[in-house]
């Protein structure tokens, strides 16, 4: 009997010991079609016969990758520009639609439920648009109304998150197209934030942005994980703002996942060929044979 109960307790530890995964990437891929390019100088009736006769090529823009987030982490992914970090993340946002694979937010299916997975994420992307010709605060109270936020609390949450920021709260009445990039791009975090998002997508969120207001932006992101316990996928070309802020990362290069790990394991898994320590920059270079900003 003892030995029974002993089974039935270590079965339950087990159970609560393993992790909960806040997002499950499973062997998704997304190819796209494209006119094929060609280097060659054609002549006019070569144009002429290409024009008509257009051969497509096929971009692997995610090839089978896969991954888990647990509830509470941050989890980076490193990649040069063109190397699928961007489709990834809006297949992820229910923006794109997988070829393959499967992804759940919380246990559930992006695609099948699309509607749900949309109230408990939010996305924060390099290239954020915004009505130009209003103010940040309308903007932010726009957003809020569309997810039935009342404007006045609303435009009290804006303005909290723009002061953490490190946003003048005195600018919040100017045209969005009198700020600076990096103002805006404060605006567009304040707007995912803005419906307290369980699942939060940053993609590149710090681009643009002075050296202080980038750690505004990355003390933020810290809090917003303590705070809220909440699931954070950010994609970086910042060496040191992976190193800082992300608990696993994955490098990408081609579409597909090369590389996961903490920072040590990454590191430590890719020996230095002089007695200086290997950096996360080193491993980048060393696995993809391209610099963070290259294009592919």
């Amino acid at each position: 009997m003892s030995s029974v109960l002993e089974t039935v307790q270590l079965s339950e530890r087990k159970k609560v010991e393993k992790p909960i995964y806040g997002l499950v990437v499973r062997g998704v891929t997304k190819h796209f079609h494209r006119t094929k390019r060609t280097k060659n100088k054609l002549r006019f009736y070569q144009k002429i016969r290409h024009l008509f006769k257009r051969e497509k090529e096929v971009i692997r823009a995610v090839n089978d990758i896969s991954l888990e987030v647990n509830i509470g982490e941050i989890y980076g992914i490193l990649g040069a520009n063109g190397s699928g970090k961007s489709t990834l993340i809006r297949l992820i946002s229910t923006l794109l639609l997988p070829d393959a694979g499967s992804i759940q937010v919380f246990g559930d299916d992006v695609v099948t439920h699309s509607l749900k997975v949309r109230r408990v994420m939010n996305r924060v992307s390099v290239e954020a648009s915004f009505f130009k010709r209003l103010s940040s605060a309308e903007n932010l109270i726009y957003a809020a109304r569309l997810y039935g936020i009342p404007a006045a609390e609303a435009e009290r949450k804006a303005r909290q998150i723009l002061e953490r920021l490190g946003f003048d709260p005195d600018r919040m009445d100017e045209e969005m197209e009198q700020l600076s990039r990096g103002m805006q791009q404060k605006v567009a975090i304040a707007r995912a934030l803005l419906t307290t998002p369980m699942l939060l997508l940053l993609d590149e969120p710090t681009t643009g942005l002075d050296p202080k207001s980038k750690r505004d932006v990355q003390a933020f992101i810290e809090e917003i994980r303590q705070e809220r316990n909440a699931v954070i996928v950010l994609t970086t070309h910042d060496m040191v703002e992976a190193e800082r802020l992300c608990d696993k990362i994955a490098i990408i290069d081609n579409g597909r996942f090369i590389a996961e790990g903490t920072v040590e394991e990454l590191i430590a898994s890719t020996p230095s060929e002089s007695e200086v320590p290997a950096t996360l920059e080193d491993v980048f270079i060393t696995l993809t044979g391209k610099r963070i900003e290259e294009d592919e």
